[in-house]
């Protein structure tokens, strides 16, 4: 997926959620689907699982493939941290320190891989 593709979406659905409003759910998911498609784009792989519910989850980065049960290393975060995180609105280090970010694993520090632009 291109970034033009994603980021004008993202950054709509980012300015409302920052301004307290809620845009519509299909927008929010479209939203985070095209910056984590962008992610599988950037590091191809499937040792985290990145998962921004209720909108979408992912497999990415480079490692040990995983299939089945619970993966190695996990993300987990709202839609608004993902999406800020994906146009570098947030700092991963500082999204993680909040408590906004949950990650587990061997691999889950994607500090290296944002923003996705």
């Amino acid at each position: 997926m291109s970034e033009e593709a994603w980021v004008g979406p993202a950054r709509s659905v980012l300015l409302e959620l920052q301004a307290g409003q809620a845009p519509p759910r299909d927008e929010q998911r479209a939203a985070v689907k095209g910056a984590l498609a962008a992610l599988v784009q950037r590091a191809p792989g499937r040792s985290v699982e990145v998962r921004v519910p209720p909108f979408a989850a992912v497999q990415a980065v480079e490692g040990a493939s995983h299939r089945r049960g619970t993966p190695p290393a996990v993300v987990e975060m709202d839609a608004g941290t993902w999406l800020a995180l994906a146009v570098g609105d947030l700092d991963w280090a500082e999204a993680v320190g909040a408590g906004k970010v949950r990650a587990s694993g061997a691999r889950s520090d994607l500090s290296g891989l944002l923003p996705l632009i």
